[in-house]
């Protein structure tokens, strides 16, 4: 695995020099533009991460924390089930936890598939070198609108990435699973996750080197905090994250009203799904309603471009909206959503395009 970082969060590398030279020598230098190859790693620094983790607060990244198994056991009442707030069908299970110094957190633990000592060096030094490339692609990427990783634990026979905690939660249980009979999410709230999206987004595809395609972006892998801020979340740099043994069934159930008709994945697929979630935002609809039956199953991009088409816009709008925007502001988005499933992917706009689009006083032209 070879992974290229050039935007990691190098300020704090001076902070932080008190790394294990024995593993420095393995992992190799880590500067401004630097790349990792996890053929460099050896079985015992694989085995001896653990020693290194009693340092809580030092990284041999040149970023974040290495947290050790006691903080993140103290922090999450032992990983109990009362601190679940996220269940991954493949990527384990998400905790909420407090640190000792009072910061919230989100703790992902990855199913329990460590390296044990009889098996082979090479087959270890792959699988700790395919973490450590995560953690490196990950602890790069910076912006308001996308989750930050704090850090991580490897630990005994335990992984995990630590989250900056997200208060809000998803934006599905906003959209689809609030009882109350108005929804606190506001035609502005609402716009202002969208605009939140797409500037992350844009950040992700434009702004990192090399750029981040997520494949995989719907309404529970957007998180809202207290401010409605959108942040995104579950990126998935490397190969660690594609789990060799796992039932795809509900993943597929939950993501295929988001994939795009394209033949490769390429940032392009990013915007079509950012498009369906225009239209999932605004209609307060699932991309697609398996509640029905199998020949009535209604696809979301379907029955709002019918809509669109008689004249009926209107009729989108999620009922628990507590007010109505203009039919003008209300068309724009439309079609700016319109223009993001094109199902040509070169048609569709690049997200900084987006942006611009988004601004009111901006005019869709060729729409």
């Amino acid at each position: 695995i070879s992974i290229s970082l050039t935007h990691g969060n190098l300020s704090s590398r001076k902070k932080r020099h008190r790394f294990n030279y024995g593993l420095s020598k393995a992992i190799g230098s880590y500067g401004a533009r630097s790349t990792y190859d996890s053929s460099n790693w050896t079985h015992t620094s694989a085995l001896n991460l653990t020693s290194l983790s009693r340092c809580p607060s030092c990284s041999y990244l040149g970023w974040g924390n290495l947290y050790s198994l006691s903080e993140i056991m103290s922090a999450t009442n032992g990983l109990a089930e009362e601190n679940v707030i996220g269940i991954g069908d493949c990527y384990g299970i998400i905790y909420s936890g407090v640190l000792w110094d009072h910061t919230f957190v989100a703790v992902k633990n990855f199913p329990k598939e460590w390296p044990k000592s009889d098996m082979s060096s090479d087959f270890c030094s792959a699988y700790v070198g395919e973490f450590i490339a995560e953690v490196q692609a990950l602890g790069r990427i910076r912006h308001k609108n996308v989750v930050k990783l704090l850090g991580y634990c490897m630990d005994q026979d335990y992984r995990m990435f630590v989250y900056e905690y997200v208060e809000n939660g998803n934006l599905h249980k906003w959209l689809h699973k609030c009882a109350r009979s108005i929804s606190p999410l506001s035609w502005n709230i609402r716009m202002k996750i969208i605009e939140g999206l797409a500037k992350g987004l844009a950040y992700l595809h434009e702004d990192t080197i090399p750029k981040v395609i997520h494949t995989d972006l719907k309404s529970t892998s957007v998180l809202l905090d207290h401010q409605w801020t959108s942040k995104i979340s579950g990126l998935r740099m490397t190969g660690f994250l594609v789990p060799a043994r796992c039932s795809w069934t509900n993943q597929v159930m939950e993501t295929s009203g988001y994939i795009a008709p394209d033949d490769f994945l390429t940032e392009k697929s990013d915007v079509y799904s950012f498009g369906i979630l225009i239209r999932e935002i605004i209609t307060g609809r699932t991309p697609i309603d398996y509640s029905r039956p199998e020949s009535e199953v209604v696809h979301l991009i379907e029955w709002v471009r019918s809509m669109v088409s008689s004249q009926n816009s209107c009729l989108v709008l999620d009922p628990k909206l507590p007010e109505k925007p203009t039919s003008k502001e209300l068309k724009r988005v439309l079609l700016i959503a319109l223009r993001c499933v094109d199902p040509c992917p070169e048609d569709r706009p690049a997200m900084g395009d987006v942006i611009h689009m988004l601004e009111p006083q901006d005019r869709l032209l060729d729409a």
